[in-house]
Formats: structure tokens, C-alpha cells, sequence
């Protein structure tokens, strides 16, 4: 008698081994044009719900594993949510505790999801030397680690591992999913760790592929001046001391209300739910491609999903306070 054949089941070992293997989607709708066509990494469907999943579960991991993060050690980091949120995650999963140093710019859905998770939560409530909040933030995680031996600070805009995790993951994956070259990457920026990450392990593929960067209008990491900024995860305050320039061929910077616009036509569009980060590289490819050459094909990295923007930018009264504060700038 035949034995009846066996399956083997595919059961993760954690909600982070589900981190990655994000599909890439056309957005013929979108931008119809068939001589320019973009695609986009859909980096919203990690399980934490940003493209910071993988930062924290490369960095996490590979510290507990050389041992620069030991068992029992309490993570520290700055965030304005996504990555913090990514860092909870890995904490539960990896039995450590967390302290996430935020500031008044956190969406109350991004502190409610941190609180859920057990990490503790440090406001930063007064603003730094630039207007905004980040040096604010680093200095309180520089008194807390002086308070606790056991705490290590991730450090996600010096940690090489950030844009590591990038280029074993996001951009070894675009490397294997596409097949014909694109021609333009379009990726937000923060740390930089993602776009670089993605771009250096592109271009051992595509090494004509040009790199834009997509920043938020009020940041500072390409030379712009400082400003007020609205929507969390893009942009900087400071300039990271990952960020190579050198390897960037472009950047478009684009306002709250921009990306706001860009999450609404993209929900519109495509039927894609997508946070502030991605509205933004939308609205920066709509703004560029004008310009781009014809054919070209653009390769886009959707970070962040919308779920978390709900009182951001699908209100509609924020929306509107949003452009009124653009009018008078």
C-alpha cells in the first residue's frame, strides 16, 4: 500500500519571520502614461506595517547573536513611530524591554500601538535648537543610558546595520523580482539606511539606475533649510551620519500637504492605503516625471501604511489646516 504523500507545514516561529518577501505591484492606474512605467515595492505590508520591520529585526537580531545585545538588555531608541513600533515588536519577540523616546509630532495610534506592546514611553516635549524635536530626543536617550547599564541604544542614523538590513533584504529582493532594469529608484528618507541599502545592492545589478531621494520640505539632510513638519517618518532634523550624497543623483523635497494629496490620489488610484512617507514619493514621481525620459521604468518603495495617518492625512480638517499653514509661509 501506498503511504499517502506528506505536506510540510509552513508555520513561522515568530510574527518577525514573517518580516519581507513584499509583493511589487504596478500602478498602470495611477500613472497610465505606457512609455513611463513605475512600480512599487509595497514595503506597507510588513507585519508591523513599515519597511522599519526590517531594520529592527536585522539589528536586533545580529546583536543578539554577536552579543552586543545580551539577554535581559533594555533597547533604547529616538522614533516617531514606525521603527519604534518595529522595535516593540522585536523586543516581545526576543524578551527584552524597550524604551521608545518620542515627541508631540507621535500619532496617538503610534502611542497607543507602543503602549500595547509594553514599551515604556519617554515624551520629549520641548523642541531643539532646530525647531524640531530629534536632538531633543537624543539627548534624553543619552541620560537614560547614563541611568541603566543594561541598556543599549540602536541608533538607527549611525548603525550601519540599518542600511544592511536593506541591502540583504528590500534590495535583494527588487534585484531577484525584477527582471528588465529600472531605470529610476524613488525612495523617502530619514536615516538614509533604506535607500542606501536598497540603491548599493541595485547597482551591482543596474548600475545605471539613478537614486532619487524624497525628503519632506523642512528637513535638513540634503542642505535645506529647517522648518515646521507635520507628518512623522520622513525627514530629519539633523544629517545622519549614514547619509552618503555622493550616492544620490537627485532629491525632491515635498510639503505635508503634498504627501497628503499623494496618499489620496494613491487610495483613489490603486486602492492602496498608504501612509504619510509614501504619499510622499508618490507626489515627488508625479512632480518628476514631466521630466524623465521617455521610456523609462521607475522603481518605488512604498514604506508605511495608512492606518496610523488616520487623523493625519485623511482628515480632512487637518488636511485644510495643513494648506492654510502652507499659504502663509
Amino acid at each position: 500500500m501506498t503511504a499517502a504523500p506528506t505536506v510540510a507545514e509552513s508555520v513561522r516561529e515568530s510574527v518577525f519571520d514573517c518580516v519581507g518577501n513584499t509583493p511589487i505591484v504596478a500602478l498602470r492606474r495611477l500613472f497610465p502614461d505606457p512609455d513611463a512605467e513605475v512600480v512599487a515595492k509595497l514595503e506597507l505590508l510588513n507585519p508591523g506595517g513599515s519597511m522599519k520591520d526590517r531594520t529592527a529585526r536585522h539589528i536586533v537580531e545580529s546583536g543578539l547573536s554577536e552579543g552586543s545585545i545580551a539577554a535581559g538588555s533594555r533597547l533604547i531608541e529616538s522614533s516617531s513611530g514606525n521603527f519604534g513600533i518595529a522595535l516593540a515588536m522585536a523586543a516581545r519577540v526576543h524578551g527584552l524591554a524597550f524604551t521608545c523616546v518620542v515627541d508631540p509630532k507621535t500619532t496617538s495610534a503610534n502611542l497607543a500601538i507602543l503602549r500595547n506592546l509594553h514599551a515604556d514611553v519617554e515624551l520629549v516635549s520641548e523642541p531643539d535648537e532646530t525647531g524640531g524635536y530629534l536632538l531633543s530626543r537624543i539627548r534624553r536617550v543619552r541620560e537614560l543610558l547614563a541611568k541603566d547599564s543594561r541598556a543599549v541604544w540602536i541608533n538607527q542614523y549611525a548603525n550601519d546595520r540599518n542600511w544592511q538590513a536593506h541591502y540583504h533584504g528590500t534590495g535583494a529582493e527588487l534585484t531577484a523580482q525584477l527582471t528588465r532594469a529600472p531605470d529610476y529608484l524613488f525612495a523617502p528618507v530619514s536615516t538614509t539606511g533604506s535607500i542606501l541599502g536598497c540603491a548599493r545592492r541595485l547597482r551591482e545589478r543596474f548600475p545605471a539606475l539613478r537614486v532619487v531621494a524624497v525628503d519632506a520640505v523642512g528637513s535638513v539632510i540634503f542642505g535645506g533649510a529647517p522648518g515646521p513638519r507635520d507628518l512623522p517618518g520622513i525627514g530629519a532634523s539633523r544629517v545622519p551620519e549614514l547619509c552618503r550624497p555622493e550616492e544620490i543623483d537627485g532629491v525632491i523635497h515635498v510639503d505635508d500637504v503634498e504627501a497628503a494629496l499623494g496618499c489620496r490620489r494613491l487610495l483613489a488610484a490603486e486602492g492602496i492605503f498608504a501612509g504619510g512617507s509614501t504619499g510622499s514619493v508618490v507626489a515627488a514621481i508625479a512632480r518628476a516625471m514631466p521630466e524623465l525620459p521617455r521610456p523609462c521604468r521607475v522603481v518605488a518603495i512604498f514604506p508605511d501604511r495608512g492606518d496610523r495617518y488616520l487623523d493625519l492625512v485623511y482628515d480632512d480638517n487637518w488636511l485644510a489646516a495643513a494648506t492654510r499653514r502652507r499659504g502663509t509661509v
